[in-house]
This record gives C-alpha cells, sequence and structure tokens, in this order.
C-alpha cells in the first residue's frame, strides 16, 4: 500500500554494499587523487612556490574528506604530504627535505587534512541525525493524522504497524487489544526497554526477543498493545525507540478517542 512504500523510503538506509563500495572508492581517490595533482605539478615545480602546491593538495584532500567517510580524508592527508615531500619538495624523489620550511610545509599538509576530515565527518553526522529526526517527525505526524481524519481503528494500527516495523527493523508486528500476565520484554514511554526487570542494552544488542511489547495508552486508559517481533542482534538507537513509544501513543489517542464515540 502506499503508506507502506512511503515509510519504507523515509527509513531504510542506503544498502550496506552501496556504502561498502563508495567507501572504497573514496579510500582509493584518497590516495590517487593528490598524487595525480602532485604529477601534474612536477613540470612546473621550479616555478609554482610550495605553499601554492600545499595549498592545491589541501584542497584535494578536502574534496576527498566531503565526499568519502573519515578514514578516506585520513588516507588523502597523508597521501598528500607523502608526494608533496616526494615530488615538490628538494632533494626531489626522494624522502628527506633539505630545507625548515618545506618540512613545515609539509607537517602542515597533513595537520589541516585531518582538521578538515574532522570537520566533515562531524558535519555529516549532524547533517544525517537531522534528516533523520525529520523522518521520524513525518512518521509520526502521518499516524497521528490517520486518527484526527477519523479513519477507522483497523487503518490506524496498520499505519502504525508498518512505522514500528520500519523504525525498528523488526520482522513482524501485531496488535492485540488485551494485556499479558507476566508482560513481555517492554519498551517505557522513556525509551528504555525493561526485560525481567533489568534495563536491556538495546543500543548494543537490539530488542530482546522472541517478542516485546509497546503498551498502548490512550485518554487516560489501556487500550492495547504492540507486540513486535524482533530481528536478530540489530541494534536499535534510544531516538528509535523514542519515535516507536510516540507512533504508538498517536495510535492509541485515535484509538481511544473510537471507543468514546
Amino acid at each position: 500500500m502506499a503508506t507502506e512504500r512511503s515509510l519504507k523510503l523515509a527509513l531504510v538506509p542506503r544498502p550496506t554494499r552501496w556504502r561498502q563500495v563508495r567507501r572504497g572508492m573514496s579510500t582509493v581517490a584518497g590516495v590517487v587523487a593528490p598524487l595525480a595533482v602532485a604529477a601534474v605539478l612536477i613540470p612546473v615545480r621550479g616555478d609554482y612556490a610550495a605553499p601554492a602546491a600545499a595549498l592545491t593538495l589541501v584542497v584535494v584532500v578536502a574534496a576527498v574528506a566531503v565526499v568519502g567517510p573519515r578514514g578516506a580524508g585520513v588516507v588523502a592527508s597523508l597521501s598528500s604530504a607523502l608526494w608533496f615531500d616526494l615530488f615538490l619538495t628538494h632533494p626531489y624523489e626522494r624522502l628527506t627535505i633539505s630545507h625548515g620550511p618545506e618540512l613545515e610545509t609539509t607537517i602542515a599538509i597533513f595537520v589541516v587534512g585531518i582538521l578538515i576530515t574532522e570537520l566533515a565527518a562531524r558535519s555529516r553526522h549532524h547533517w544525517g541525525a537531522a534528516n533523520q529526526a525529520y523522518h521520524f517527525v513525518a512518521t509520526i505526524r502521518d499516524v497521528a493524522e490517520s486518527g484526527a481524519r477519523g479513519d477507522g481503528a483497523t487503518e490506524v494500527v496498520e499505519r502504525a504497524r508498518v512505522a514500528l516495523v520500519q523504525l525498528l527493523g523488526l520482522r513482524a508486528c501485531r496488535f492485540d487489544s488485551e494485556l499479558e500476565v507476566p508482560p513481555l520484554a517492554r519498551i517505557e514511554p522513556s525509551g528504555d526497554v525493561v526485560h525481567v526487570g533489568l534495563i536491556w542494552p538495546s543500543s548494543n544488542i537490539g530488542l530482546p526477543g522472541p517478542e516485546c511489547e509497546i503498551v498502548a495508552r490512550g485518554g487516560g486508559r489501556t487500550v492495547g498493545r504492540f507486540v513486535l517481533t524482533p530481528s536478530t542482534g540489530g541494534a536499535i538507537s534510544h531516538e528509535r525507540l523514542i519515535a516507536a513509544v510516540s507512533v504508538v501513543d498517536a495510535a492509541a489517542a485515535a484509538l481511544a478517542t473510537e471507543m468514546d464515540r
């Protein structure tokens, strides 16, 4: 259905295979791109000032750091310093430097490259967190709007179920109108996962199996629970657990309203 397709597009990360290929290509670029630039500068190295050559290589490092992961930026920084030393400082084609200022420039290339790499990595992290938060809010809003439009209980529950499967990477999810005694492992409103009275380390080893639950409370009463069948070994962030609880809260509010009609 359209709802399931839209949620999948929003919440499923890019394939791991593509990330691995991109990481490998970026690392290769971190070695090859500085070498290519240094090779281009060899014919004019007598006229091209060392600081200008260093700045050119730093630009290459910045490009690799922006496109690739942190490791690729580190490789590009080391590669740039190496090729600058080998091809653009006296004596040429030897890994030795005869002038103090050129040694300082070589060290500066590496240090500045590392700093640029770290800034680029932090920027990607913040962008990713903001993008993920946007999709979480959109998912919660989708369920809440379904209830606000007056959709039936079946539609609201189905939207919430699909959202939970995608948010938490579940194998299955169902809604029960009754609670079970004793309770299953439970995701609390705080986002903590409680199993046999202890906090479960979901951020490291995922949700406890074979099943766990989120209690649906709305209108001051319990209207049921969502029973989750987790995938094995998949770590779940606290932010995703909070978003899942919010999805259930939105569905519970809609279900409570329908019960009162």
